[in-house]
């Protein structure tokens, strides 16, 4: 039986897969929260506070894409800046 925690990480990589952006419709957190098994598995987990797992896991993997975006934009305006050593 997969973990709560893994249910989440599947379903926000499905949503990005489909959608590629970090807000799911309760729509479709529903029909993955009933079509994926997570009700089978804990059918006392409630469906908004699984939504909102989701989304807060949508959230951190974005602040993680931005965050290594910005440094390797930085690494690459500091080779830009300094001057090449020949």
């Amino acid at each position: 039986m997969p973990k709560l925690s893994e249910y989440v990480r599947m379903a926000a990589d499905e949503y990005v897969r489909e959608h590629g952006n970090i807000e799911p419709s309760a729509r479709w957190v529903a029909d993955f929260f009933h079509e994926c098994g997570v009700q089978d598995e804990y059918p006392r987990q409630d469906l908004v506070a699984f939504a909102a797992m989701v989304q807060k896991e949508l959230i951190k993997r974005e602040e993680q894409a931005m965050k290594k975006t910005r440094l390797q934009l930085d690494k690459m305006i500091q080779r830009l800046k300094s001057p090449r050593k020949s």
